[in-house]
């Protein structure tokens, strides 16, 4: 088991060193940070002078060091955008509020599509069966921003039962919410519904059957115990998305978390806070895997030893 453990623990690492190579690269092709620092009247002095402050005159390969040295130690530099404050320092700022709103989005998820995929698979061809399929077509074709945009106009607009915007209790958290984790339902649903369909047709329901044991003990203790390992793995996909769908969710209800700290930060050029953002989710999403790799070993023996 440790070995399985120690194995999975580098190809994380691994992955979060490509990862850095991937945003410090495309970081760069957004264009010249400068431009967007400067005014248009600065002279080629300007330039020269915050280039060799910022230290963009040093070559690539050299600024990628220095990246991934300081990076080490959780030093992104300080914001471009925000004269004075860190780069981590803005993400911690606003992880929590995003934590905050894909944590709601997975519950919400989790309570829909447990019970839909669960009993669309016990009535194979029924209504319950006919409703998720309805709504795990909804959930995958549907764009997100359309979603939110569609939400915000009936519920908040026109009824006037939630806020169109900004963090607050639970009612500011619902619009939001379920538009993040709307295409989540439809995909947990069927993976539930396939699960189950296949542990229903297991020898040790029938014979658990045959001994009289009550069908809601058979169906949720037995069946949805063994049917969870496909589920918990996916969850490890749900979380990436969560937080990285964040991005276009936060804008659409201007929700301020990290997602919408992102796009500021990109439209502004700002590599040391988009390094900073990309670098904390791919890390979440990297280590929400590893959780799942070794929860997954625990509950499935055979998985050590592949």
């Amino acid at each position: 088991m440790q070995r399985y453990i120690a194995r999975r623990a580098l190809q994380s690492l691994l992955a979060l060193w490509v990862m850095s190579l991937i945003v410090f690269a495309m970081a760069r092709l957004s264009g010249n940070a400068l431009d967007a620092m400067l005014p248009m009247e600065a002279t080629q002095e300007d330039y020269e002078r915050l280039s060799k402050y910022w230290g963009l005159d040093q070559p690539l390969h050299v600024q990628y060091g220095i990246f991934l040295a300081r990076a080490i130690r959780g030093d992104f530099g300080m914001s471009w955008k925000w004269p004075g404050y860190s780069a981590m320092g803005l993400v911690m700022d606003r992880l929590p509020a995003t934590l905050q709103l894909a944590g709601f989005a997975l519950l919400i998820s989790v309570l829909i599509a447990l019970p839909i995929g669960v009993l669309s698979a016990v009535r194979k061809g029924g209504v319950w069966d006919t409703t998720a399929k309805i709504v795990a077509l909804l959930g995958q074709s549907l764009p997100g921003f359309w979603l939110g945009i569609v939400l915000m106009w009936i519920f908040a607009v026109h009824l006037g039962w939630f806020p169109t915007s900004g963090r607050g209790g639970i009612a500011y958290m619902v619009l939001p919410a379920i538009t993040l984790g709307w295409f989540q339902v439809a995909a947990i649903m069927r993976l539930v519904r396939s699960s189950m369909l296949e542990v229903l047709d297991s020898e040790f329901v029938k014979l658990s059957r045959i001994k009289g044991l009550a069908e809601w003990k058979v169906v949720w203790k037995h069946c949805l115990r063994n049917a969870s390992i496909a589920p918990l793995t996916f969850f490890a996909i749900i979380a990436g998305v969560l937080m990285t769908g964040s991005v276009v969710t936060e804008s659409v209800f201007s929700w301020p978390g990290t997602g919408l700290l992102a796009i500021d930060a990109v439209r502004a050029r700002d590599y040391q806070v988009v390094q900073a953002v990309v670098i904390v989710f791919a890390t979440i999403f990297i280590l929400t895997n590893l959780l799942v790799d070794i929860l997954y070993a625990y509950l499935d023996p055979r998985i050590r030893y592949r």
